[in-house]
């Protein structure tokens, strides 16, 4: 099957389904009282969105694995082997798409039973801090570990104009921390109608681009499911949103967003290609930080950062136009410097 074909047939089919998807799931949500609870320190104006259901990741959780499914399928009756091709053995590649939507997966399992507890005894807090971490913890170190028994040689990363680092031991310190920090920094962004959709699809292009001018069509492939995944949850989850994702489908993109990043074998591009979701992180950090140091003031009228701006007054959708233009200037920036930095697996 043409890569072509094959990487816009994952994409459709993950729009598709999950938009699809959303006429049975959100009023299965309604029916069981799976509703958000917004709490009391965030805007006012948040306070009409309670009740409206949660936990609407599961739609495009099951867009992007029935696409995957449909187009591997596809794929492989018409002769191709799209997992195959590109510049690192075959092995390699099928390890770091499989092992990277099952992380996904697990990651959102985590989310799940965050929202899950939330709903249910209908407050804003689920799991706690720690158990969350520990459970993260597990399922980080066991990514890293299968991407560690499937690679062919030493683990490395490419840092783009330096060449391929090796990394010995920093391949699982490094990792668990770039990992760790990514995921709930996707999470953070999930604050407002569309945000993290929106973002997540520039994220997704840049990723695809970088992928497919490397002739990685499999991790071009994983960057396309994700793009429809949005594409299609976006139907129903832009402004004024019928349905939120819940951190059952934050964490799932943000495992995604990894996985695709470490299949390029250069997770420090997320730095670019998902500039927002390191500003979002970086904003309620250094907030937290400072209120502690400070005792009691503030940097930001709130974090994330996107609500900080809600507070100065911007409407949610400017917020999200302007964000996902700040991600799309830098997944531009990464695919030029993957194309000029000397790439190479």
């Amino acid at each position: 099957m043409n890569t072509i074909a094959a990487i816009i047939l994952g994409a459709v089919t993950a729009a598709l389904v999950t938009a699809v998807l959303g006429f049975a799931v959100i009023p299965w949500l309604h029916k069981l009282k799976f509703g958000q609870t917004i709490l009391d320190i965030g805007p006012k104006w948040h306070e009409k969105k309670q009740g409206t259901p949660t936990m609407g990741g599961i739609m495009f959780i099951i867009g992007v694995v029935v696409a995957a499914a449909v187009t591997l399928i596809t794929d492989k009756v018409m002769g191709g082997d799209i997992l195959a091709q590109g510049l690192t053995v075959k092995s390699e590649l099928y390890t770091k798409f499989f092992s990277g939507l099952l992380f996904a997966l697990g990651v959102a399992l985590i989310g799940f039973a965050d929202d899950y507890i939330k709903v249910v005894k209908k407050r804003n807090l689920g799991l706690t801090e720690k158990q969350k971490t520990i459970l993260q913890a597990v399922v980080i170190l066991s990514y890293l570990l299968s991407l560690y028994l499937g690679m062919s040689q030493n683990p490395y990363m490419f840092i783009p104009f330096v060449g391929n680092i090796e990394m010995g031991i920093f391949f699982w310190i490094f990792g668990f921390v770039v990992i760790y920090g990514a995921i709930n920094a996707v999470n953070f962004t999930d604050g407002i109608d569309g945000l993290c959709s929106s973002v997540t699809i520039t994220c997704g292009v840049s990723l695809c681009a970088i992928a497919y001018m490397h002739k990685l069509f499999g991790i071009s492939l994983m960057a396309s499911l994700l793009i429809g995944g949005c594409i299609g949850f976006l139907f129903w989850n832009r402004n004024p949103a019928k349905v939120f994702m819940g951190d059952t489908g934050s964490m799932f993109l943000g495992g995604m967003v990894v996985a695709t990043s470490y299949a390029l074998n250069c997770p420090i591009i997320l730095l670019l290609s998902g500039i927002v979701y390191v500003i979002e992180g970086a904003s309620d950090v250094l907030q937290i930080g400072y209120y502690k140091l400070t005792h009691g003031k503030r940097i930001f009228k709130m974090a994330p950062i996107h609500h900080h701006f809600e507070m100065c007054g911007w409407k949610e959708k400017k917020i999200v136009a302007v964000f996902s233009i700040v991600n799309a200037i830098g997944g531009a920036a990464a695919v030029a410097i993957m194309y000029f930095g000397g790439y190479a697996l």
